[in-house]
């Protein structure tokens, strides 16, 4: 279940059915299948994530960005960065960066816990902890100056992450101004005065029923934005939902919700970087 320190483990989901053909058709590249019904497989997520090949980054304070990246059929193309949940850069994230591929756009999915992936919320809280935030800060505004100058792109960068990553993507837009950012029920607390230089338009989607990404907290954030000047370029959108609606191997996940939040991502994409 999720917490006040992210999303924990998840059991009792409702199945998507999947018959054997079409899994073993999927496997052997033979058909495409829908993202949530890829993104409920393991052996599916992991089989669509090992189309993506490693990209290192350098950083100016001398690190290095690792991460994973995704080409379209065609370039030039936009760019979106995607941030992982509290588990790390799993297949799960790597799936989603491919189907991104797949709609047009170079996807770079970032690692910011270095190679590791949690697999128990003990885990994922140590590691999420471990985080240094300036670090992270110049992993991600590197990987965005280096990814929208790099041979194939068309110059325009968005980010999007999920709980975790959904905060991270907010800071990643402050820290490295992109065209356009999108928030899964991430932590949004950054003051107008951090907002003000958001340079693109920002997308939140938030669960009615999470009580730790909750109205309060958003309400805060949109003030916040309008203080800076950025509220016309805010689009927030609820949902009757909880936190991590939109995993489908998450017990709170909500399969409607999550088609409508995932149109909404793509038309947003679509409207701030292909045009």
């Amino acid at each position: 279940m999720c917490t006040l320190d992210g999303c924990g483990t998840h059991k009792n989901m409702p199945p998507i059915k999947l018959t054997d053909t079409d899994r073993r058709a999927f496997l052997a590249g033979a058909i495409t299948l829908p993202l949530a019904t890829v993104l409920a497989f393991p052996e599916m997520a992991a089989a669509q994530g090992a189309k993506m090949t490693a990209l290192e980054i350098p950083v100016g304070t001398g690190g290095i960005a690792q991460g994973v990246i995704a080409m379209p059929a065609k370039l030039p193309a936009p760019v979106v960065v995607l941030i992982h949940e509290w588990w790390g850069l799993n297949d799960q994230i790597k799936a989603m960066a491919v189907e991104l591929a797949n709609l047009g756009y170079i996807a770079y999915a970032i690692d910011l816990y270095e190679g590791e992936v949690a697999t128990t919320p003990d885990e994922a809280r140590a590691l999420m902890n471990f985080i240094d935030e300036d670090d992270a800060t110049s992993q991600l505004a590197a990987a965005v100056k280096h990814l929208r100058e790099m041979e194939g792109s068309n110059g325009k960068v968005g980010t999007i992450g999920w709980c975790f990553g959904g905060g991270w993507s907010l800071k990643a837009s402050i820290a490295a101004p992109v065209d356009a950012t999108v928030i899964y029920y991430g932590y949004v607390t950054s003051n107008a005065k951090k907002l003000s230089l958001l340079s693109g338009p920002v997308m939140g989607h938030f669960g009615d029923l999470d009580n730790w990404i909750n109205k309060e907290m958003v309400g805060g954030f949109e003030q916040e934005m309008g203080k800076a000047g950025k509220d016309e370029s805010l689009s927030v959108n609820w949902y009757a939902a909880d936190h991590a609606f939109a995993n489908p191997s998450s017990a709170r996940y909500d399969a409607e919700d999550a088609a409508l939040a995932w149109s909404r991502t793509k038309a947003f994409f679509t409207e701030n970087l292909k045009g």
